[in-house]
């Protein structure tokens, strides 16, 4: 391993600083359940001179409730606070889904929603569940602070549209009403591969026994977890019914682009995406109901 040096900021403008100065050549890290791993096998993607610990940034570590501006996860926020929070488990508890997936309980103590973001990684379990919430990232970078939706962050494994010299300082997930519910639900083969074959983020908001809005997700079925725009589009206005579920499901499964690779074919994959789409929906709306 080549010589690495290592800073640790204590602002965002001093963590931007630091990323603009590398010219390029600088690394973010949150928990570095990732990033530490991808450096001991000297990935070709990741070859940073500096590696930037962002751990001490106050605003990176939010996590706040407001009825008005939803809920706020910092970049750096560990899962096990995600899933111990109570305003998490009252407004937003399907976060829990993934919240309690990513690595086991010692990584869940370091792994962050924003590390599992920035690493991009087409089977990101966060991030399918991140999308159906139609979360918001907040990114600060020399230029000033942007936000972005979600679904626009991944441009391909391992890519996003952050710059290099930006950073993501949070997640912002919408105050929804009553009658919504989520879902996200994967496929392992066994409990000791805990990457996923193919997963399902979906949401739904119902109202007097129609879908009013929804929202599908895919991971590990194409080059970036997708938005599968269509499949909720369907939902819209059709009374909840197995039948509307089916037809938003053979619509994620026609828009899946999953390659065959040791973990499962491709034709399996699309087959996981019907069912799992399925039961990510049947599941969505108990919880909708149940907190209507």
């Amino acid at each position: 391993m080549k010589w690495i040096d290592f800073e640790k900021p204590n602002t965002v403008e001093d963590a931007v600083k630091l990323l603009s100065d590398s010219g390029g050549n600088a690394r973010a890290m949150a928990g570095g359940t990732d990033l530490i791993v991808m450096l001991r096998v000297g990935h070709p993607r990741v070859n940073p001179d500096v590696v930037v610990d962002i751990k001490s940034i106050p605003e990176l570590n939010e996590l706040s409730y407001d009825a008005n501006k939803g809920l706020t996860v910092g970049a750096a926020v560990e899962c096990y606070k995600i899933y111990g929070d109570d305003n998490v488990n009252s407004h937003f508890s399907a976060l829990n889904d993934s919240a309690t997936l990513i690595g086991g309980t010692q990584i869940q103590g370091r792994a962050s929603f924003g590390g599992n973001l920035c690493n991009a990684a087409p089977s990101g379990d966060s991030i399918p569940n991140m999308i159906a919430h139609r979360a918001v990232a907040t990114i600060t970078g020399p230029s000033g602070t942007r936000e972005v939706p979600v679904e626009d962050i991944c441009t391909g494994p391992g890519q996003t549209s952050i710059e290099s010299d930006e950073l993501l300082i949070s997640i912002n997930f919408p105050s929804n009403g009553a009658g919504f519910g989520a879902n996200y639900i994967r496929f392992i083969p066994r409990n000791e591969m805990d990457i996923a074959v193919a997963g399902v983020g979906a949401s739904v908001t119902i109202e007097d026994g129609k879908f009013t809005s929804a929202r599908v997700s895919l991971a590990s079925v194409a080059p970036t977890p997708l938005l599968v725009e269509e499949a909720g589009e369907a939902l819209v206005g059709q009374p909840v019914s197995e039948g509307a579920i089916q037809k938003a499901a053979d619509l994620a499964k026609a828009a899946a682009k999953p390659i065959s690779d040791m973990r499962g074919t491709a034709d399996y994959r699309k087959h996981l995406c019907d069912v799992l789409t399925r039961r990510a929906l049947t599941t969505a709306v108990e919880r909708a109901q149940g907190a209507s």
